[in-house]
């Protein structure tokens, strides 16, 4: 009776919102019970995960009530070092009053002194614009030591990226190649197409080094040895060339294989593509006026002179004498040495095995061509009555991203794809809005220290896509303008700047000492360090003065790591059901084939403490300091908060274009243009949190050249010019840096020790080089390539320390091929040594026949310092897991007297995570039971639930009581 009373008197709901426990974004139904959450599923209603849920997302209740929350805003006590975790607590406006008046110096002084890097976040439309407003170039989020390359290599290509830019369509094709993708790359969205592809009779290769997750259900697994995918595609290149076998319809029409490039080797345009001065350019960022040579009439003509057909081979010289090549042709030399033999000496995969996989490309694409009856119209003013497709889809990500390499070799994976005719097509690539963009896009970065001034905000973002020497972001003498180097000579094309060489560079004081780093959501002191030991070094190493010498170091997140124990103040976000966000058209929207689509958070629970959210902070702080676009014109705040924010704020005044699509205008009845409505909020709300604008059938597919689109793109805010997208299989971006290394063109110079280096790596076509550590490496005693994989069930290190995911994954190994084991006298489940010339960790060892023998694996940040995330100093993680950063450098040795470069892709500054060489060997007896390296236990920070920590740590009773519990325990502290 006592139990069916308790019941009655229960308040039971469900409320809909957008899911964080990565970066998937799903929809979710979190039900509730008198307020307290109780069961977390996936939302039916939703376009993205169609209510398929995994264990992140189900487990996200186990974030909501976890012992390492963070509470309060802490300040770290006087006299205490950084690292040893001593804070008191301290007010919000403490804490607004301190950021206001140390911020607002260095904008009137030195914007450049003040630096925000943000780690795994979804509003980086938000961060961009806030360091934009203030005048700080030192900005960037995680995709520098993510994903940089993929985005970079693919956008320089295609004008479109994997992920939420782009993906398979497997929904049409036939055969699906998967290549370097972890299990939690677009998990459930890609679970669902894959589920659907396997049962419709698709046949699935996976390409990888290690066999897990996706692959583990592929008719195929090809192993390779890591980072020598792109000898692969150039192989696969060759094979379709040499079989006369690529799409010749849409490479000649669609991409650049026809266009003229200047082969006078001596003039200062030689490999820049010839332009007729007949013609208008149209756009001098995207020049119309190129020229083919005319197969028919044998005479070079205007790019898309009706009736004209581009030669694809062939040398040709202009009436004016300059000799000429289609850039095909230059394509067509490049890979006639990339045999499959070649490739085989270099991947580990048979040359047979090589020649098969191009045979299935090319016998799908002949037997089952796709033609769809929608009629469009291309930019060239030609109607065609089909759309055609050839269903070969491919995805990949990381895996091919985290190189030294990288950049190239997904050039090459993206001409590959654009010679089988697959890019916007049914069955292959498709584009997801805003994309696809111009290549490069139209955004540049700053281009001088001169654009930095006081109290101004910088004339562009801090981040841009450079197409020339001219849009780097350099002094006169070529002096990098940004911390971390990012748009310099070293990396010229930094996409995404450069996270992992944040510390370093400022601990150095190169190019300068910075004053305030702000860190967002980015474990700096650990998982996201390529040298960890070290780095810990640098956060609390001192001037001679006895300053450190990164003085104040602010660092936001929702839950104790290893990183808030260096922080001088400590700001408690909250977690993502207690507040308001946007995934934005702007930003990282969730975007299908069809359509744009965006979605929004927001609370379902209120915050816990005096948790506020990151935004909130963001938004505050930009009203007291007075930024320009958080302003009135009387020096007000213009937002009362970031839900007001997000309504009120657009682009261009009046331009009717925010941060949100949906239900714009003062009706709420416009989409993706509309004047702000106050209801858009509870519009969002009461449709799940999502917006889905589907496009006209016309409109859905080759977006690249699509005419009535790009016109559509333009008008609706997606882009800004309605020029075509043309495929560039040969990049005279590339080619221009080039020439200025070869001292052939005036303007911006490299700097002498970077001029070979330039020379070599920006090469206009793809090519595949040898990753720059394993030039710097003994290979014969460091025989092993070691890489990481992050789990279906964890994201980073925010989930390593969820009390239900824990039970799957509480210690990592190292994952060895028995026969590699073996030779090496390591048992399965032994305690072993993995070194490098770098470093040296002890773990233990598991024998795995999904591994190829020269590849080691393990699991990405499972292991925790001990003390972190409030788990107790003898957890599992601490003591029996590790973490492979430890045997990663961030720096290459110097060569001939110069200074040491970032361990990172020369072209965009991507991190090489998976460059990594090692040897692994047995521990003595004595050794087993404890992994290396260990560190003083952190202590925990005031505001800790340590009341209820055990209980949430080993079982999460269900009880009614708990939240109660919970929030007095807070409550006390």
């Amino acid at each position: 009776m006592e139990h069916e009373q308790r019941t009655q008197q229960e308040s039971l709901e469900v409320k809909t919102t957008t899911c964080y426990m990565c970066a998937c974004r799903c929809g979710i139904r979190v039900h509730l019970r008198d307020g307290e959450v109780r069961y977390i599923d996936g939302n039916p209603n939703h376009p993205l995960n169609q209510g398929v849920i995994c264990a992140k997302g189900s487990s996200g209740i186990m974030k909501q009530y976890s012992p390492a929350r963070l509470t309060q805003p802490l300040m770290r006590k006087p006299g205490t070092e950084r690292g040893a975790a001593q804070f008191e607590p301290v007010s919000w406006d403490q804490v607004f009053s301190l950021l206001e008046k140390r911020l607002a110096h260095l904008r009137a002084t030195d914007p450049k002194q003040f630096a925000l890097f943000t780690g795994r976040d979804q509003m980086q439309a938000l961060t961009g614009l806030f360091a934009k407003q203030f005048g700080t170039p030192n900005y960037a989020a995680h995709g520098g030591f993510c994903s940089a390359n993929m985005a970079a290599g693919m956008i320089y290509t295609i004008g479109g990226s994997f992920w939420e830019f782009g993906g398979p369509d497997l929904d049409q094709a036939k055969l699906f190649l998967m290549i370097g993708t972890a299990e939690d790359h677009h998990s459930n969205p890609l679970k669902i197409a894959i589920s659907k592809f396997k049962r419709a009779g698709g046949r699935f290769i996976a390409i990888n080094p290690v066999r897990t997750g996706y692959a583990a259900i592929a008719d195929e697994w090809v192993p390779i040895r890591p980072g020598t995918d792109g000898a692969l595609f150039m192989a696969l290149i060759h094979e379709l060339i040499e079989q006369d076998a690529y799409d010749h319809e849409f490479v000649a029409r669609y991409t650049n294989a026809g266009e003229l490039v200047d082969m006078a080797v001596g003039s200062d345009t030689f490999g820049l593509f010839v332009q007729d001065s007949g013609s208008p350019e149209l756009n001098s960022m995207y020049a119309q006026n190129r020229m083919w040579w005319d197969a028919k009439t044998g005479k070079a003509v205007l790019q898309h002179t009706p009736g004209a057909e581009p030669a694809l081979d062939g040398r040709y010289t202009l009436e004016d004498g300059t000799p000429v090549a289609p850039s095909f042709a230059l394509l067509r030399e490049r890979a006639a040495a990339c045999t499959p033999e070649w490739a085989a000496s270099i991947t580990g995969i048979a040359a047979d095995t090589i020649r098969r996989i191009a045979g299935e490309m090319i016998q799908t694409s002949r037997q089952h061509k796709i033609e769809l009856p929608i009629r469009w119209t291309d930019s060239w003013g030609v109607m065609h009555e089909t759309v055609r497709g050839n269903p070969v889809a491919f995805h990949a990500m990381r895996g091919l991203a985290a190189h030294s390499n990288g950049f190239q070799t997904i050039r090459a994976l993206s001409v590959l794809m654009s010679m089988l005719g697959t890019i916007d097509t049914p069955g292959g690539f498709r584009h997801k809005s805003p994309y696809p963009r111009a290549v490069p896009p139209s955004a540049k970065p700053p281009k001088s220290p001169d654009e930095v001034k006081p109290d101004t905000p910088l004339p562009s973002g801090p981040l841009g896509w450079p197409a020339a020497p001219e849009d780097l972001f350099i002094d006169e003498q070529g002096t990098p303008v940004r911390i971390d180097k990012a748009f310099s000579w070293e990396f010229p094309l930094a996409v995404h700047g450069l996270m992992h060489s944040l510390i370093t560079n400022a601990w150095r004081g190169d190019p300068y000492p910075i004053d305030t780093l702000m860190i967002f959501m980015a474990n700096m002191a650990w998982n996201s360090s390529m040298n960890t030991v070290e780095v810990r070094k640098m956060l609390a190493d001192k001037r001679e003065d006895g300053e450190y010498k990164i003085p104040f170091l602010v660092v936001c997140d929702a839950f104790q790591s290893e990183m808030t124990a260096f922080a001088d103040l400590i700001l408690p976000d909250t977690t993502y059901l207690e507040r308001h966000d946007v995934m934005s058209m702007l930003d990282r929207p969730i975007s299908e084939f069809d359509g744009p689509a965006d979605s929004v958070r927001v609370p379902v629970v209120p915050p816990t403490g005096q948790c506020k959210p990151f935004q909130e902070v963001l938004v505050e702080l930009a009203g007291r300091l007075k930024l320009p676009a958080f302003t009135t014109s009387e020096g007000k705040p213009k937002y009362r908060d970031y839900p007001d924010f997000i309504v009120n704020y657009e682009t261009a005044p009046n331009s009717g274009i925010g941060f949100l699509i949906g239900w714009r205008g003062k009706n709420g009845d416009k989409s993706l243009v509309g004047e702000p409505n106050p209801n858009q909020w509870e519009q969002y709300a009461k449709n799940d949190c999502f917006h889905h604008y589907v496009l006209p059938e016309t409109f859905q597919y080759m977006r690249n050249c699509n005419g009535p689109y790009l016109k559509w793109a333009v008008e609706n805010g997606l882009r800004k010019f309605d020029q075509p997208i043309v495929i560039q299989l040969y990049s005279d971006v590339m080619q221009k840096f080039r020439l200025a290394a070869q001292g052939k063109t005036r303007g911006r110079q490299p700097p002498d020790h970077l001029r070979a280096r330039i020379d070599r790596y920006f090469d206009p076509l793809p090519f595949w080089y040898e990753p720059l550590e394993s030039g710097v490496t003994d290979l014969q005693e460091f025989p092993l390539t070691a890489i990481t994989q992050r789990p279906m069930a964890m994201y980073h290190s925010w989930d390593s320390q969820n009390a239900w995911l824990r039970q799957i994954h509480s210690e990592n190994y190292l994952f060895v091929n028995p026969k590699v084991a073996a030779q090496s006298g390591i048992a399965d489940g032994g305690w072993i040594y993995v070194e490098s010339p770098w470093g040296k960790v002890r773990c233990m060892a598991r024998y795995s026949e999904a591994v190829e023998p020269g590849t080691v694996w393990t699991w990405n940040a499972i292991g925790k310092a001990a003390g972190a995330w409030n788990l107790g100093p003898d957890a599992n993680e601490s003591q029996r897991g590790f973490l492979l950063n430890h045997l990663i450098t961030d720096e290459l040795p110097a060569e001939n007297g110069q200074a040491r470069l970032s361990n990172s892709d020369p072209i965009t500054g991507q991190a090489g995570w998976f460059d990594v060489r090692v040897r692994i060997y047995p521990a003595q007896a004595d050794e087993a039971g404890t992994s290396l390296p260990q560190f003083a236990p952190m202590v925990p920070m005031p505001g800790s639930i340590n009341v209820v920590t055990r209980m949430v740590q080993t079982y999460f009773a269900g009880r009614g009581e708990f939240a109660a519990r919970l929030r007095r325990a807070v409550k006390n502290k």
